[in-house]
């Protein structure tokens, strides 16, 4: 979202200094040739008003300084004339001792000329025939003045630009981030998805979203379902098929085989195994907690009953203790997660002597999870050989032997890693780090 609007934001900005700078450029251009234009016929009046003031004397033409303008008398005024015909040259007393070229064709001329003092002169010239003589009048007037002027005004536009441009930024910041709201809040809502805090996406947004809104809350609900109707069905043929394999293995252990303990030890064993394939399959099919939406185990609410329930099966005189934060969500199914504690606590009840301790924390990392018991323990070079599917080390213990490799097909779907230690009880330790839903 940050990146959207950081590009909305520098190209905002690339297009208003650019159609900025050319506007500030055209409106000076455009500035600067309506008053050389304004001038212009300033200059033509004046150089008029030089053609009148030339009289036929008593010596031939001649001008009539009266009918000049006194700034052309004065030194360095900023005005200035030259008059060219056949006999010689007429300058004005205000260029005193210097000199001003003449242009080299009638009109205004396009290169202002450095005059006196460093002034910058913007030249008319002007040709005409009077008395019988061609006269070429040259007038300028100091466009210093005119191009500080438009030195200030284009500092002042720049300053009251870049305010400008502030200003805009500032609005247009506060546009997008209001316009970039209804996003925000669903990308935040989706992660309230992943974390199993909501199961759909509030369907009050702008027209815009409303449609992708809709989509995503009707993927939901068909995910939902067909994830629902899957573990329905899974239970379905689990339940179906453990009655014929319940079947097939008392016929292998019955007295009808006796005389045949080489098929019969084969039989057994292959059944055995097609038993305990179905429920890694099973088990590991219905595995969803990763995708239902909304999905969350609430400690303080699943946890007292399982302990109870474990308590029960396995003795009073075994204690069970948890090590967890009151009010602990975990955003995975809750039938999941009581499958993988059920399974862990039930293995180390059956190991421990007297006591068996959960623990349950969260970190920036993600969570861990830890069962502890004072049983004997497993040896560090067999505690690999036990989270493999079936493997008991001893064959005395009720169960089947399927517990931590259930344990260990659950953390794995869901990129977590699990690991045997040693506990402080004594006995084993089962550790499990699973990472957060949200990456």
């Amino acid at each position: 979202m940050k990146s959207i609007q950081a590009r909305l934001s520098l190209g905002l900005v690339a297009v208003l200094v650019v159609v900025g700078l050319l506007l500030a450029q055209l409106t000076l251009w455009l500035f600067e040739a309506g008053l050389q234009r304004y001038l212009e016929n300033g200059l033509r009046k004046e150089s008029e008003n030089l053609l009148v003031a030339l009289v036929r004397g008593p010596s031939g033409l001649q001008l009539d300084e009266r009918r000049i303008s006194a700034a052309y008398q004065r030194p360095f005024s900023g005005y200035y004339f030259r008059i060219d015909f056949e006999k010689g040259t007429w300058r004005s007393r205000s260029l005193w001792d210097l000199d001003m070229p003449k242009p080299a064709a009638p009109g205004l001329s396009d290169s202002h000329q450095l005059g006196p003092e460093g002034q910058q002169l913007l030249a008319l010239r002007a040709d005409y025939r009077r008395l019988g003589q061609d006269i070429s009048i040259s007038v300028a007037q100091d466009y210093s003045p005119v191009r500080e002027g438009f030195r200030r005004m284009q500092q002042i536009g720049l300053g009251m630009g870049l305010v400008a441009l502030i200003l805009v930024l500032v609005l247009q910041r506060i546009t997008v981030t209001r316009s970039l709201r209804p996003l925000e809040r669903a990308r935040q809502q989706i992660a309230q998805l992943q974390q199993g805090q909501r199961s759909q996406l509030d369907a009050e947004v702008p027209s815009e979203l409303a449609p992708l809104v809709g989509q995503i809350n009707h993927l939901l609900l068909h995910t939902e379902d067909s994830l629902r109707r899957s573990r329905h069905a899974l239970g379905n043929l689990g339940h179906a098929l453990k009655t014929p394999l319940a079947v097939l293995l008392s016929l292998a252990s019955s007295e009808r085989l006796k005389d045949l303990p080489e098929v019969r030890a084969q039989m057994r064993e292959q059944l055995e195994q097609i038993q305990q394939r179905l429920a890694r399959e099973l088990n590991r099919a219905r595995l969803a907690g990763d995708a239902l939406p909304g999905a969350q185990f609430d400690c303080d609410a699943e946890l007292p009953g399982l302990l109870a329930t474990l308590g029960m099966i396995h003795g009073e005189g075994l204690l069970l203790a948890s090590d967890v934060r009151p009010g602990l969500l975990l955003p995975w199914d809750r039938e999941d997660f009581l499958e993988l504690l059920g399974n862990l606590l039930d293995n180390a009840c059956k190991w421990a002597d007297s006591e068996v301790r959960l623990g349950i924390a969260a970190d920036t990392e993600g969570y861990r999870l830890w069962v502890d018991d004072d049983g004997p323990g497993i040896p560090e070079s067999q505690r690999q050989q036990v989270l493999e599917r079936g493997s008991r080390l001893d064959e005395q213990v009720d169960g089947h032997g399927l517990g931590l490799g259930i344990v260990r097909d659950i953390v794995e779907a869901w990129g977590g890693r699990l690991a045997l230690l040693e506990s402080p009880l004594g006995g084993l330790r089962v550790s499990i780090d699973l990472p957060r839903k949200v990456r």
